[in-house]
């Protein structure tokens, strides 16, 4: 029976059918994910044709069990499990994904994150909480006097692209067209793309490529102190990483490193707006602001899906049987509101503290940049509305029609 808008659910045969293009349900999808935990948590979704979860602890367990993976092709063969060739119009894009830490199982994960991985450690990370804080600042100097302004190009996105631009040591004044490759990129990781929106996405692969082919070769000559330089230069046993493995690391730290904390920011400042709930109260010490940012991150998720391969059969303690190759889609955003982990789950309150949300992930691909989203986020936050305390939403924000990121068109504010 249907019960929440765009959603059929056929609880005793854990079978569901979900529009995930149904407005009312992308705009909101906790009634529909509140449906899920009554009757179903682990179901079968019709129009993908393959196992989601939605409970907390079992999308926690999954995240970390390694008979899954990000990819399947290490061990086992397309003929196999009767995948289809890949399209040859997406050549460029599959080449960025063929090297990308986001994909790769061990050994190569091991290999490709060790080298990453030391840049992005907290103590590394909170070096760079006086750039972030003056950033923030110049920013909102340049729109304050306006009275208004469209918060996501203005400041949500300026602030993560150019902080994991400078980390790079790419120039800052590529930005825009960082984005525009990144905004082309990541349409193809919403349910069933459009030809046109493949075609468009290898073109803005190819372009990145290119241009990064062009920056790595600076970096050879003129090396500096930065991420990239350092990506170049280091060695795990003797091994450098290869010009293929420095490009689609570069796309993914760039795309990864400021896709999902624009949408966040947007998110989060819609939601305290709407809440009614003070902002000085919620950003009034450091505990405060952490607590309100995770909570953020629990209640507006901005990446509400993530996709594991089956390494082997297995059979799931729920009587789940899946075969090498499946795949299944673990429900972050869905885990988030579990509750049977979260009292009210559907109501927004930073004074909780029942446990940490899986928006980041976990396990072997726990989200390399979450410690330069939560600094940029307990920094750009506050500061926003300390600078701005008569801030307020201009009309109801437009949620993307892009499921499973959810995140907002625009954030008109005024003040």
């Amino acid at each position: 029976m249907s019960i929440a808008p765009g959603i059929t659910i056929d609880g005793p045969a854990r079978r569901v059918s979900l529009d995930v293009r149904n407005p009312r349900f992308f705009r909101n999808p906790l009634p529909a994910y509140a449906a899920l935990h009554a009757q179903c948590p682990a179901f079968f979704w019709e129009e993908p044709q393959q196992w989601f979860f939605a409970g907390y602890e079992q999308v926690n367990s999954l995240l970390r069990d390694r008979r899954f993976g990000r990819q399947i092709l290490h061990v086992a063969t397309r003929e196999e499990l009767g995948m289809p060739e890949p399209k040859p119009h997406l050549k460029d894009f599959d080449a960025l994904e063929a090297h990308s830490l986001l994909e790769l199982e061990p050994p190569a994960h091991t290999r490709l994150r060790t080298l990453v991985n030391r840049a992005f450690v907290s103590r590394q990370i909170e070096e760079l909480r006086p750039e972030i804080e003056a950033l923030s600042h110049a920013v909102i100097d340049g729109f304050e006097k306006d009275g208004e302004t469209e918060l996501l190009k203005t400041y949500a996105e300026t602030i993560p692209v150019t902080i994991i631009a400078r980390m790079l040591g790419i120039p800052v004044e590529a930005a825009p067209r960082l984005l525009d490759w990144s905004h082309r990129m990541v349409k193809m990781y919403v349910f069933n793309p459009s030809l046109e929106t493949e075609f468009d996405a290898n073109n803005a692969s190819a372009e990145f490529a290119d241009y990064l082919k062009g920056i790595i070769a600076e970096k050879r000559t003129n090396p500096a102190d930065d991420l990239l330089t350092h990506m170049i230069t280091s060695e795990k046993d003797g091994e450098r990483l290869s010009d293929a493995e420095l490009i689609s690391t570069t796309v993914l730290l760039l795309n990864a490193g400021h896709e999902a904390t624009v949408h966040q920011i947007g998110n989060a400042v819609r939601t305290i707006l709407q809440s009614g709930l003070s902002p000085a109260e919620l950003f009034s010490d450091e505990k405060a602001t952490e607590r309100t940012v995770e909570e953020c991150l629990r209640f507006a998720a901005p990446l509400h899906i993530f996709q594991r391969y089956a390494l082997m059969d297995i059979e799931l303690e729920n009587g789940i049987a899946l075969r090498k190759g499946d795949k299944i889609g673990l429900m972050l955003g869905a885990a988030n509101v579990d509750p049977r982990k979260f009292s009210s789950p559907d109501t927004f309150r930073p004074d909780r503290n029942e446990g940490a949300n899986v928006s980041f992930g976990a396990g072997l691909h726990f989200c390399i940049g979450a410690p330069l989203a939560r600094l940029e986020l307990q920094i750009s936050l506050p500061i926003l509305f300390r600078r701005l305390p008569g801030m307020r939403l201009k009309n109801e924000p437009p949620v993307k029609d892009a499921f499973h990121f959810h995140g907002l068109e625009r954030l008109d504010l005024v003040w």
